[in-house]
């Protein structure tokens, strides 16, 4: 069993910064890949980014590529996402994920359904 809790969201300003950490339980967390998921009022839970367990491949999604960057460190069993420019639209509940199924250390997903573990979320508000 493995269990993630988020934190570091709140509230700031359209162009600020945050990062958020996701500190997991475990011995395996090492071969976790690991996903940053958000989901707003009324939508559905939408892929933010990945990182592959060996840290060496990750994946974001279109619309925040060049302002936020995923990373993980092992060594703490925490993944991390700082979140540069922030803009109203990134207003969401933010969750982590982790794959304990990942094969091969490059190996990461975008797909909701492959992630069979997940935090509590952590609410980021971008006002205007």
């Amino acid at each position: 069993q493995v269990q993630l809790v988020e934190s570091g969201g709140g509230l700031v300003q359209a162009g600020g910064s945050l990062r958020l950490s996701c500190a997991a339980s475990g011995r395996t967390f090492s071969r976790y890949a690991m996903g940053w998921f958000r989901q707003a009022p009324g939508n559905e839970r939408e892929f933010v980014a990945a990182i592959s367990w060996s840290g060496g491949s990750t994946a974001y999604t279109e619309s925040v590529l060049g302002r936020f960057t995923i990373s993980r460190d092992n060594a703490k069993n925490t993944v991390y996402l700082q979140m540069n420019s922030l803009k109203p639209e990134d207003t969401a509940v933010y969750y982590c994920a982790a794959d304990s199924t990942a094969s091969g250390s490059h190996y990461y997903t975008r797909t909701v359904y492959e992630y069979d573990y997940w935090g509590q979320g952590t609410q980021v508000t971008v006002s205007s």
